[in-house]
């Protein structure tokens, strides 16, 4: 008998196994998401496998602080994961150990999602992490213009 995933695996959307691990890990998930145009960043808490949104973050905001108009369509950037990942840190004031959910995106060193690790390290949140695999302040800071407005805005 031939068995059949479930749907939500199926859609490429949950990996239960990895799920399951980060769960039975006990410590509050750091969710990184991307979307079509932005980039997603929440503190979760589990009990009982039922998730708890505790603080969201979307690369949207990132327009109310100082983000140039004209370079809206870079909202989901390396640029802007960095900052996302900043900003979360900061705001969320999440100091304890947690853990950095990915979900189904490929891990790639150098990537969006060691970028907003990268911020989320900057910010002050205690997480453990190989440093190898995050991207270099050359790599984040390569436009000249978003390089000026990444040191505004964490001023």
């Amino acid at each position: 008998m031939k068995i059949i995933p479930k749907r939500r695996r199926r859609e490429q959307k949950t990996d239960y196994k990895t799920r399951l691990n980060l769960l039975k890990s006990g410590l509050t998930r750091i969710v990184f998401r991307k979307s079509n145009k932005y980039i997603i960043g929440q503190v979760v808490k589990s009990s009982n496998a039922q998730d708890k949104i505790i603080f969201t973050f979307n690369s949207k905001y990132l327009l109310k602080n100082g983000w140039p108009e004209n370079k809206k369509g870079s909202l989901k950037s390396l640029p802007a994961a960095y900052l996302t990942g900043y900003f979360l840190g900061k705001e969320s004031k999440v100091q304890e150990n947690v853990i950095l959910d990915i979900g189904m995106i490929r891990n790639i060193p150098n990537s969006k999602p060691f970028a907003f690790l990268k911020g989320l390290v900057d910010a002050g949140v205690k997480i453990n992490h190989n440093k190898e695999a995050l991207p270099d302040d050359k790599l984040i800071r390569k436009d000249k213009e978003l390089s000026e407005i990444i040191d505004k805005l964490i001023k």
